[in-house]
């Protein structure tokens, strides 16, 4: 299938998919830390490991993955990942690809880990305004993430109640049926199926550790800085959302 290059402004909403509000101040009742193992969704090859410390409503979230889908048209290939909220808190298994095509869509696995509650962005907001946004999603093949952020209260309250899933989209196009190369996304119609289907998927636990774990997930080089935009085209369609600017402090950390 042949698509005509052109930019293409999502924003957030336009993805179909409920999102978490901000809500109101909201404070964790003690200090406490999740943990979760990340496992590849829709045949991505992909794995690794996030960690979410609370203090209070002050979060700082840690995390590496690898072998996720390195390149797009010669661009590094952008991952948004969120923490997604207020549904069952699993991962969605293989009978949730309803129409067969191969591939768990966005919606076929929100019945399973939910609405998006809060964005993992590298800068900017965290919430869903930036869930779409490019500019400001880790990119590559394997990258580490960490930043501190105040995070909302709906994804504090999942993450009590154990329904918070960290979710790891952007698949390989080559590695889906023909029929999924094919198909355009049921998000954004305008782009292809794996620009917007789950790679990584992982249910968040309470854990008593306090860091990552040493000698977990081996990790190549990170683009701290996004991808190129002139560069990258998604099945000729650009997907960007304009996200906000809060007061944060982060820490992209490439590692050999």
């Amino acid at each position: 299938m042949k698509h005509t290059t052109k930019l293409l402004l999502v924003p957030a909403l336009a993805l179909g998919v409920a999102v978490a509000a901000a809500g109101p101040a909201f404070a964790a009742t003690e200090d406490v830390t999740y943990q979760t193992t990340l496992d590849a969704i829709n045949g991505s090859g992909a794995s690794g490991s996030y960690t979410v410390k609370l203090v209070g409503d002050e979060a700082t979230v840690t995390g590496e993955v690898s072998g996720l889908a390195e390149t797009f048209n010669d661009a590094p290939y952008p991952h948004v990942q969120h923490i997604h909220i207020a549904a069952q808190g699993v991962c969605p298994p293989a009978d949730a690809d309803a129409n067969g095509d191969g591939v768990i869509d966005t919606p076929e696995g929100q019945p399973f880990y939910g609405e998006i509650g809060t964005t993992l962005s590298l800068d900017g907001a965290t919430d869903a305004s930036t869930a779409t946004d490019l500019t400001v999603a880790p990119s590559g093949s394997s990258f580490t993430y960490e930043r501190t952020f105040t995070m909302n209260a709906a994804t504090i309250a999942a993450l009590e109640a154990g329904t918070g899933v960290i979710v790891v989209h952007g698949l390989d196009p080559a590695g889906l049926s023909q029929e999924a190369q094919d198909a355009m996304s049921t998000l954004v119609p305008e782009l292809p199926l794996a620009a917007t289907a789950p790679a990584l998927c992982g249910a968040l636990a309470v854990s008593q550790m306090e860091e990552m774990p040493e000698g977990g997930v081996q990790t190549g080089g990170v683009n701290t800085a996004g991808p190129d935009l002139g560069m990258l085209t998604l099945g000729g369609g650009l997907l960007l959302a304009a996200g906000g600017v809060v007061a944060v402090r982060r820490r992209v950390a490439a590692r050999n």
